[in-house]
């Protein structure tokens, strides 16, 4: 038997309350400071619009029954057609509003520049002189994260953690196609591209686990392409730390070589010592050191260049694809310069620029 209008409009509300239930406010209701005025930002702005969009449905709604064809006692005046009162309440207030609006957008986009040091911990916490944020360098790559700790000289795969009230300087790259870094809890989507390095400064308030995930699809993998961010005390992360290098390998340019090969569903690993100039040699795009690192062709270029390259100056390396192909790609394989006479390939992927031989 089919359903009544009645009965069809409980099933929808009933089936919309069941999948709101799992609904998580944390994006509204974050436990880092940025996040939180990011939030606020979306409220203030929303209720800004409000004042103009509210009143606009009223009156719609107002009008339509006010001068309903029913209704003989409305006015009738099909000869009006202007009055100077009414159009500054209709373009007076919504220009109010975008003004209002301007100069919020110009004040957080400077106050929010995720490049920008944070100057406070929270609104009733200012920022103490003598704290250093702690240094996380992130990579996306298919499909998972890669967390490098310089000062403490550990990484992990999928897998994030940080002191609670500790300001947090990120920095991004990635090893393959675009993506974007997103902790709903502490700030907003950071990108990451390949051969390019983007910044977050941020702060968590509260202690906890939090989500953190890929927020633009980058293939297959993506919808796994998740980690646990794990807010802590001091303590906890100074244990935490321990944990890692008690635990973990060796992140040496062979292995990152090999974590950016195509992967799912990847478990957390940890690694106790990290190969030095590795982050470098990531976001130069010279891991395997077959290759010119883009520092050094940058540095070759606005020196006025090397001249036209030839056969002699590329070298084909392997590689496989998504679907495990193997596959081949020319790279650059060298210059000649005094400490590399024959133009050898660069094995090193040495971080400063080469200089061409005259």
């Amino acid at each position: 038997m089919p359903l009544n209008k009645s009965a069809l409009s409980r099933v929808l509300a009933l089936s919309a309350s069941v999948a709101l239930c799992g609904c998580n406010a944390i994006v509204m209701k974050p436990h880092g400071d940025i996040a939180q005025q990011q939030a606020q930002l979306i409220v203030t702005s929303t209720l800004l619009m409000l004042l103009i969009i509210v009143p606009v449905i009223a009156l719609t709604l107002f009008f339509a029954f006010r001068y309903r064809q029913s209704n003989t006692e409305a006015t009738y005046a099909p000869d009006w057609d202007h009055s100077t009162r009414l159009e500054l309440v209709i373009w007076g207030a919504p220009l109010l509003i975008i003004i209002a609006l301007g100069a919020i957008t110009w004040i957080s986009t400077h106050k929010l520049d995720p490049f920008r040091p944070l100057d406070r911990i929270a609104a009733d916490k200012p920022l103490p002189a003598d704290v250093r944020p702690l240094e996380v360098y992130a990579v996306s790559m298919d499909w998972k994260w890669l967390f490098i700790y310089p000062e403490q000289g550990i990484a992990t795969i999928n897998e994030l953690a940080a002191p609670v009230d500790r300001p947090i300087h990120f920095r991004f790259t990635s090893t393959t196609v675009m993506n974007t870094f997103y902790v709903p809890a502490l700030a907003g989507m950071i990108y990451t591209m390949p051969g390019m390095e983007t910044q977050l400064h941020a702060v968590i308030n509260k202690a906890g686990v939090y989500d953190g995930m890929s927020a633009q699809y980058s293939g297959a993998g993506f919808s796994d392409m998740r980690f646990k961010f794990h807010g802590v005390s001091e303590e906890e992360f100074a244990r935490w730390v321990a944990t890692n290098k008690a635990g973990g390998g060796a992140l040496t340019r062979a292995e990152v070589l090999q974590l950016e090969q195509p992967s799912t569903k990847e478990p957390i690993r940890r690694y106790a010592s990290v190969e030095p100039g590795l982050w470098s040699a990531i976001v130069d795009r010279c891991v395997d050191g077959r290759k010119m690192c883009a520092s050094q062709m940058m540095a070759i270029d606005a020196a006025g260049g090397a001249g036209k390259g030839g056969v002699a100056g590329t070298l084909r390396s392997a590689w496989r694809d998504a679907e495990g192909v193997q596959r081949e790609r020319v790279v650059v394989a060298g210059l000649c310069t005094p400490t590399n006479p024959l133009g050898l390939p660069i094995e090193t992927g040495a971080e400063t620029a080469a200089t061409p031989k005259n």
